[in-house]
């Protein structure tokens, strides 16, 4: 995301954070996560002119679907920490052929399906239309991935091998929306709470209903 990313957060630790924000499922992308981080210009440049097969038009169009999901509110949103860029960029270089093609499809579909439930294009849309078709697809991608999941056998000895196919489109923007967001500097620095140099070891320290949570060091 940017300079600071790679230091603030580990990018094995930001994975495991998301997977336990998904209801602990593995991240679509694996191990091939852990060694993405993306310099300042990286992101600037994808943002400007795109990256891969992503335009900027793109670019932009996922940073608004990040905001949706991530909004800003007491602390900056996901627009503000640059995570239509990073997706773009993760998409274009962590992912296997087969999972881009299902992302950039997918956004594609984002798209029609918004201008079939609002006659407009998700760009033009109101906060409240993209909150409503943010929700439904995120509903939809729910029980498509519930669908595909092992199912329990009482009696069989071992569960069922889990489906190669990739992810659903909207389950892969949503996953990358908070990975992209949590190993930002906003993210970690403006969201949770954050010591930059190690202090004392404090295995009891105080939580009060509403704080925020403490971001892990790298």
């Amino acid at each position: 995301m940017d300079d600071r990313a790679t230091v603030l957060v580990s990018r094995r630790e930001a994975v495991q954070r998301v997977a336990a924000l998904l209801g602990g499922a593995a991240l679509a992308g694996g191990d091939r996560l852990f060694a993405f981080s993306f310099e300042p210009a990286t992101i600037e440049q994808a943002m400007a002119h795109g990256t891969g097969a992503f335009t900027a038009a793109d670019v932009a169009l996922l940073d608004e679907i990040a905001e949706t999901i991530l909004p800003e509110t007491s602390t900056p949103g996901a627009k503000a920490a640059k995570v239509g860029a990073f997706m773009a960029l993760m998409v274009s270089e962590a992912y296997d052929e087969r999972t881009r093609q299902v992302f950039q499809q997918g956004l594609r579909q984002l798209e029609d399906a918004c201008r079939q439930a609002h006659g407009v294009p998700f760009m033009q849309a109101s906060a409240a239309q993209r909150l409503s078709l943010v929700e439904a697809l995120d509903r939809e991608q729910h029980a498509v991935m519930e669908d595909r999941a092992p199912k329990r056998r009482v009696r069989a000895p071992a569960a069922a091998p889990a489906s190669d196919e990739p992810a659903h489109y909207f389950r892969l923007m949503k996953e990358l929306t908070l990975l992209g967001y949590f190993t930002s500097e906003i993210g970690c620095t403006r969201a949770m709470r954050y010591i930059e140099a190690p202090g004392r070891f404090d295995p009891n320290a105080p939580l009060a209903p509403g704080d925020k949570s403490w971001a892990s060091h790298a």
